[in-house]
């Protein structure tokens, strides 16, 4: 059953949640619990490629994304983080420009592209960006790890446990209505990707990405870096002894001709599995993070348009330093979801 009260709810049993679950008990809150409406790291989270990179157009999502590297390199093997590597493969002058004056950029001509994935098919490429210090893990096992972690502190946790309606009483949080019962407190963590705004009025919208899981793929490199067609949006990185792959269109019969065109080879594996998730897109495909301006207790992330899993032990420490009212280590204040009424987007181009 849900506690009668608690110093602070998080709603959201992804990596946010975990991790913001994690790090409020670790700065001191003495009874935080999770509320999440199906099982941990079901959402979003579960159903994401796992890619963790820093090449970003905006300078604040790359400082975000070194920062959460280095913590997850705490986990190490635990969370089978691999760091193999992202490999950009660009057809447009344009785009090469912008990603050479990216931070952890290697320009690589095609041919060099070649040299790391040997059986790549680069017509109509002019260059390629690697991010060596990039990769991809698991994504389930972040969120076992912080919530194991949490849960040893003291903190508790809820599934099969929906959030239903978020309680307030002149302008502060009183509470969270859920399916098992009402918990009291004065503290709410919204970190419920597309069902965010559900609860909260948000702008963010619902895309749905597949993914796709081949036959065993011996003949690929084993250190195979995430590979991304950046025009087209598809990708592939190893999945144990097999590939991972995926991309912008809705069906297998869309995206095989796409994928083709840049890696034959598909066309010799077999598809043995597949599922779909969720992107949290915002306007401007940047972060929606803050604290909610017409309710005090109310803190918020979401909106992460596709690159959200990668900043979780981030965004989860920020989150947690906002809800308890201390000195955050980062300033994301230009990601408060204010910024739209100022006029003040703060575009991402460098989403997949």
């Amino acid at each position: 059953m849900v506690p009668e009260r608690s110093d602070a709810v998080v709603i959201g049993g992804g990596v946010m949640g975990a991790a913001a679950l994690h790090y409020l008990a670790e700065l001191g809150c003495e009874r935080p619990a999770l509320v999440e409406r199906d099982t941990l790291a079901s959402g979003s989270t579960g159903h994401c490629a796992g890619g963790v990179r820093t090449l970003f157009s905006d300078d604040l999502n790359v400082r975000i994304c070194e920062e959460s590297i280095r913590r997850l390199e705490v986990f190490g093997a635990e969370i089978d983080l691999k760091l193999y590597g992202y490999l950009f493969l660009l057809d447009d002058e344009a785009d090469a420009v912008r990603f050479a004056a990216t931070p952890g950029a290697e320009m690589l001509t095609p041919d060099g592209a070649c040299e790391l994935v040997p059986q790549l098919e680069l017509d109509g490429i002019v260059a390629a960006a690697f991010n060596p210090r990039a990769g991809y893990v698991t994504p389930d096992l972040v969120v076992q790890a912080y919530a194991r972690r949490a849960a040893e502190r003291g903190a508790q946790i809820e599934q099969s446990c929906a959030a239903t309606r978020i309680l307030s009483d002149r302008g502060r949080i009183t509470g969270v209505e859920t399916a098992k019962g009402t918990i009291a407190t004065d503290t709410v963590v919204l970190a419920a990707g597309v069902w965010s705004r559900e609860l909260y009025e948000l702008p963010v919208e619902p895309e749905r990405r597949f993914m796709f899981f081949t036959d065993p793929a011996p003949e690929f490199p084993r250190e195979l870096p995430l590979t991304i067609d950046f025009a087209s949006g598809f990708y592939f990185h190893r999945e144990g002894d097999a590939l991972a792959f995926g991309g912008r269109e809705q069906t297998l019969e869309d995206l095989a001709p796409v994928a083709a065109r840049r890696l034959p080879a598909l066309e010799e594996l077999g598809v043995r599995s597949s599922w779909w998730g969720w992107y949290e897109m915002s306007p401007d495909h940047n972060a929606l993070v803050g604290t909610a301006a017409d309710v005090a207790g109310l803190v918020y992330a979401t909106g992460f348009s596709g690159h959200g899993f990668q900043q979780g032990p981030v965004i989860g420490e920020h989150l947690a330093q906002l809800a308890l009212g201390l000195e955050p280590t980062f300033d994301l204040s230009e990601f408060a979801v204010e910024r739209f009424a100022r006029g003040a987007a703060r575009v991402e181009h460098n989403v997949v």
